[in-house]
């Protein structure tokens, strides 16, 4: 009688390993479930093996980070609305195979974040698609997502961020509050 091998190739037990640990872990190796590190270009190409991709949701899904009740704007579009506006920016690098920018845009749902953002001129920039914008924006890397407040001329308050040391534009993607306490700071320097 024969017996059947029931061996699995090694190269698909290090693709698995290699995205579990890239989303959900640190540079450090830590568990980072509570707020996770966002997503890098070294963490990606430090990986032996390229993280297995899920597949990708419907592309309205995708980009839905709520346009029904928030105005997103294009860059070039979006500083001329500022400007005549005299309004602040909040501009939004993200991609979308990215899953924590997924779960970050669910933050832009939230009621007090749509009533904040009237204050805004709202941008969002697919890095992946913008990355000279990407790589202009990038006080502490390129990272996503990731979130800066401008001046209505254009210019980045990199003292506005995310009460952290490292990531500093990464808001928490689960919890408004971290948002928008950066959008009342916005307000507030930015007049």
């Amino acid at each position: 009688m024969r017996r059947m091998s029931l061996a699995i190739p090694t190269r698909f037990l290090v693709v698995i390993a290699s995205a579990v640990l890239l989303a959900g872990c640190d540079a450090g190796g830590q568990s980072t479930k509570a707020t996770p590190a966002p997503h890098t270009t070294a963490a990606v190409a430090s990986a032996a093996v390229p993280p297995a991709r899920t597949a990708p949701p419907p592309a309205a899904a995708a980009e839905d980070w709520n346009d029904a009740q928030i105005k997103w704007m294009g860059f070039d579009e979006g500083l001329a609305a500022a400007k005549a506006e005299h309004k602040p920016i909040c501009l939004v690098f993200y991609t979308q195979w990215c899953p924590h920018c997924r779960n970050y845009r669910k933050v832009f749902s939230d009621p007090r974040v749509v009533d904040k953002a009237r204050q805004f001129v709202m941008i969002h920039l697919d890095k992946d698609k913008n990355t000279e914008l990407s790589a202009k924006f990038a006080p502490d890397g390129e990272y996503i997502p990731r979130t800066l407040f401008l001046s209505s001329q254009g210019v980045v308050d990199d003292s506005i961020h995310a009460p952290r040391p490292q990531y500093k534009y990464f808001y928490d993607e689960s919890n408004a509050a971290s948002l928008l306490a950066g959008m009342d700071e916005a307000l507030t320097k930015l007049k």
